[in-house]
């Protein structure tokens, strides 16, 4: 983790995200988590949000309307990285329009059963390069992927199909 907040960083946060972090990082005083607060309080934070609301975190700022193209015109600046946490339904514009360049995944061992997708209903197809990967030592994958672009896409399809195939494609028909 130390390594992904390394690097000069700004956060790119929808509402809910930014309301659990704000409700938290500005108060946080001493422990171990002292540098990351102390990061998050300084660096910008650009939120996606509809509302009107005021964003009293320090160094806030709202991204209300026409999101894609504001993102594009932040990461056109010499300005640092943008990293998103959280904010699960950001993803799908992002991937859509071209402006994930890397995607950290943490999968963590534990099962928790049903909840929400990361990849949820329209998120555009896209193809993914593992970059880097790595274990800690309490079993937290935690992968590096990059935009491939177009998902390939393959077929079992024999010059001639087999008997079992034909009447595979048969039953379907049937079916409906």
């Amino acid at each position: 983790m130390g390594g992904l907040f390394a690097a000069p960083y700004d956060l790119l946060l929808g509402r809910k995200t930014y309301e659990i972090f704000a409700a938290h990082w500005p108060y946080v005083t001493g422990g171990d988590d002292q540098p990351i607060a102390d990061q998050f309080n300084s660096i910008a934070k650009y939120v996606v949000t509809s509302s009107t609301a005021p964003l009293d975190w320090h160094n806030s700022h709202a991204i209300g309307s026409d999101v894609a193209t504001q993102i594009a015109s932040l990461k056109a600046t010499d300005g640092p990285d943008l990293l998103i946490q959280g904010s699960s339904t950001l993803y799908p514009l992002l991937l859509s329009h071209g402006l994930i360049d890397r995607l950290f995944l943490m999968t963590f061992p534990v099962i928790l059963g049903g909840g929400k997708r990361l990849f949820g209903k329209g998120t555009a197809s896209t193809a993914m390069t593992l970059v880097d990967s790595k274990v800690s030592n309490k079993g937290v994958i935690v992968t590096t992927y990059e935009p491939a672009g177009a998902v390939p896409t393959g077929s079992f399809a024999l010059a001639e199909p087999s008997e079992a195939e034909t009447a595979r494609q048969e039953r379907m028909r049937m079916e409906g």
